[in-house]
């Protein structure tokens, strides 16, 4: 396993009813993380290398049912001005209970997250959850620009 400077941990650990929320990166299972997004639209050609990477890099969330994680999201940010909300994904089998919504709640509220210009995502499906938690699709003036490195390229052209 190779080991990657991390982004500063600020923990936070709440628990509503059976369900757990943490933001310690070490309750993530990496297995459970890289099934739970191989099964996602947007995350399937994610290798567990660079999930890894990406967990070092990022303020994570993991939901929890007991000790069996459920649930995963992640924020990459500078913790200054921007930070891009990416990879919210719960287990189908514990969809419909809120766990999604609980944790985009918690993500807008962490404290490091706080006084941003911008927190950013991209959704294919889930605007009315995002809505719900101030997130807008009306840019203003704004273009949404982006290059998309090779990963990307194996998302939108599987070929």
């Amino acid at each position: 396993m190779t080991t990657y400077t991390t982004l500063p941990d600020r923990p936070i650990d709440e628990d509503r009813g059976e369900f757990s929320l943490s933001t310690r990166r070490e309750r993530l299972d990496l297995e459970t993380t890289y099934h739970l997004l191989a099964n996602t639209h947007w995350g399937g050609c994610i290798t567990p290398e660079l999930l890894e990477r990406s967990i070092a890099n990022s303020i994570c969330v993991g939901i929890y049912h007991g000790p069996r994680q459920v649930g995963f999201g992640r924020v990459v940010t500078d913790l200054a001005t921007y930070g891009y909300l990416t990879d919210v994904v719960i287990d189908a089998e514990y969809r419909g209970k809120g766990l999604g919504n609980w944790m985009v709640e918690r993500i807008v509220d962490h404290p490091d997250l706080q006084g941003f210009r911008r927190l950013a995502l991209l959704t294919l499906d889930a605007q009315e959850l995002y809505g719900h938690h101030g997130f807008v699709t009306d840019l203003g003036t704004h273009t949404y620009m982006e290059r998309r490195g090779s990963v990307m390229d194996v998302i939108v052209n599987p070929e």
